[in-house]
């Protein structure tokens, strides 16, 4: 499993279940079949900016951080920052391009959004194909992204490879 996968599972698992330490995340992930040791999982934590809130049971467990309003742009904004590196449009449909094995984290990061105009992403390794909704174009959700979440940040419509 690359780190981006590892990064969207992650995220799946903090939000399903209360895990409170790094040993409890770890001990779920190769209970899924993923051999991970502390360090990678204190990595991941740390990149993911996961952050300890009260869970249901009373007990601190990790969530991402900033689930609503502002906060929760900021932390789309982060990852746009860090992650993309491309944005290209066509028809109803939007191309962002990342780091390999980065996909899968902004994808996810744009899923647990809900941004208005996006119907569905859909992430491989590098690449995540963004479906704007109906009667929103390709062109514009781009637009909207770079200007959202990129701003300030030399991002074109090509490409880098």
């Amino acid at each position: 499993m690359n780190r981006g996968d590892r990064h969207a599972l992650i995220l799946r698992l903090v939000r399903e279940r209360e895990i409170a330490t790094q040993e409890e995340l770890a001990h779920v992930l190769r209970e899924l079949g993923h051999e991970v040791v502390q360090t990678t999982v204190s990595r991941d934590i740390h990149e993911l900016g996961l952050v300890k809130t009260r869970g249901a049971s009373g007990r601190l467990v990790y969530a991402p951080a900033g689930t609503n309003g502002n906060r929760r742009e900021a932390q789309l904004a982060d990852a746009f920052r860090r992650w993309a590196l491309g944005c290209e449009a066509s028809g109803n449909q939007v191309v962002l391009t990342t780091p390999p094995g980065f996909a899968g984290a902004l994808a996810q990061e744009i899923d647990d959004a809900h941004l208005p105009d996006i119907l569905a992403t859909l992430a491989g390794e590098n690449t995540i194909l963004v479906v704007a909704r109906e009667g929103v174009p390709g062109t514009e959700l781009c637009e909207e992204l770079r200007r959202e979440f990129l701003a300030g940040i030399d991002i074109t419509n090509e490409t880098r490879r």
